[in-house]
């Protein structure tokens, strides 16, 4: 079997200070990509220059106006010629062996869907392992799994190019949850592939972080479209805890009646009860108080995490 190629797409939004970093990571695979093409998304500031200036003959510059990270990731799928496509946000970086490792899971599990490694989170403390699957190969069950850890997140991911005809792109428009949203679709019809190599930084600690002031989405896309009645149990649930975690989210931002349309619509769930009345709760308050305390609640969420707890 013959190596495979990979076309490595970046969306980029204001990573001025970051995006260095995370262009040199993908130029020093130690299996050199087809190409990298970084799509910045309008940004107001320095961050297409800084991508010029490595004169690179692998890095394509797309620009187009802002349109959000969903319709920056699909012009750089269309644009792709690899036979794998290679997520990386502009603020992650990748370690020197995370496309050859990627590569020697196609060659030996051809058929699956999306390839994904463990990471660590880069925080303010330090280097944090990420909660992910110990074991390499075929995830058993992707939607349990994801229920208690990460199998994957955008700046690990592979997904073979063709694969998007038969499943789509990413929701254009969609603020939060666009990568589980393809990622639903993905493990609903394949395998899904994942190793324990911490291969990947994912940045917690990056600029321009998402605002706080809310403003409703404006996308045809929801996660509720992803409720199958015919699809396991399992993707179902997986569904509604991603949807119930982004209203704690849009609730914290003043979206009431759309955190509170979730809950109606994820009010069937039994395996996420926890989740659905911290959105209820959260979402009686007055909208004042509400970014204070789901701040306050996320910071012991992470130092508890942090110590394994």
């Amino acid at each position: 079997m013959s190596t495979p190629t990979f076309s490595v797409i970046i969306p980029l939004y204001n990573k001025e200070a970051e995006v260095a970093a995370t262009l040199r990571s993908a130029l020093e695979q130690s299996l050199r990509p087809l190409e990298v093409i970084v799509v910045d998304d309008g940004s107001t500031d320095r961050s297409a220059e800084v991508v010029v200036s490595f004169r690179s003959p692998l890095i394509r510059l797309i620009r187009q106006p802002n349109a959000g990270v969903s319709a920056a990731r699909n012009r750089a799928i269309a644009e792709a010629r690899g036979e794998y496509v290679a997520l990386l946000d502009a603020d992650d970086r990748w370690r020197p062996g995370f496309l050859a490792e990627i590569a020697s899971m196609i060659e030996r599990w051809p058929d699956c869907g999306l390839y994904a490694t463990a990471f660590d989170i880069v925080s303010d403390e330090g280097l944090v392992p990420g909660r992910t699957p110990r074991e390499r190969g075929p995830v058993d069950d992707f939607f349990t799994r994801s229920m208690s850890c990460y199998v994957a997140i955008p700046s690990a991911s592979v997904i073979p190019r063709t694969l998007f005809a038969e499943v789509g792109l990413f929701p254009v428009g969609m603020k939060l949850g666009e990568d589980q949203y393809l990622w639903t679709r993905i493990a609903r019809c394949r395998p899904v592939c994942f190793s324990p190599e911490r291969l990947v930084l994912y940045s917690r600690v990056a600029s321009n972080r998402s605002n706080a002031v809310y403003t409703p989405e404006r996308s045809r896309h929801t996660l509720e479209e992803l409720y199958d009645a015919s699809a396991s149990e399992a993707s179902n649930e997986y569904v509604a805890r991603v949807a119930l975690g982004k209203a704690l989210v849009i609730s914290a931002k003043g979206g009431t009646e759309e955190a509170a349309r979730t809950v109606r619509f994820f009010g069937w769930t039994r395996l996420n009860r926890r989740l659905l009345r911290k959105v209820r709760i959260l979402n009686a308050l007055p909208a004042a108080w509400r970014p204070a305390l789901l701040d306050a609640y996320n910071r012991l969420a992470w130092r508890l995490a942090r110590k394994g707890l």
